[in-house]
């Protein structure tokens, strides 16, 4: 069966999808949505993520335009993550899947 070829919009879709559901991509932004956070508060709210990872994962949120990187003149030297404009955007969507899989799953009564 000959692949049907793809619209530039379905692409554009498809490589964000692809990106936000790279892991970690999504929780990083969800726990910005409540504001400003520092790297190591940001590693605090999400267990299991190692500092390679989380490194790389901000970085890639930032060239995507979805986060702002700060770094403070003081000692020690502070390093703050924000959502742009672009990736506040994003909240009310990721709130919506987050209502969404409490709906629908089995577990939802011990979900808050």
């Amino acid at each position: 069966m000959p692949r049907r070829e793809r619209r530039p919009a379905e692409c554009l879709a498809e490589d964000w999808l692809a990106f936000l559901g790279h892991r970690w991509n999504a929780l990083i932004l969800w726990h910005l949505t409540e504001g400003p956070l520092r790297y190591g508060e940001l590693q605090d709210r999400l267990p299991g993520i190692t500092p390679k990872v989380q490194s790389e994962r901000l970085a890639g949120l930032t060239r995507r335009g979805l986060l702002v990187r700060s770094v403070s003149n003081g000692f020690p030297r502070e390093v703050t993550y924000r959502l742009t404009a672009q990736g506040q955007a994003l909240g009310p969507i990721i709130l919506q899947l987050y209502e969404w899989a409490k709906a629908s799953s089995p577990e939802a009564e011990n979900i808050t």
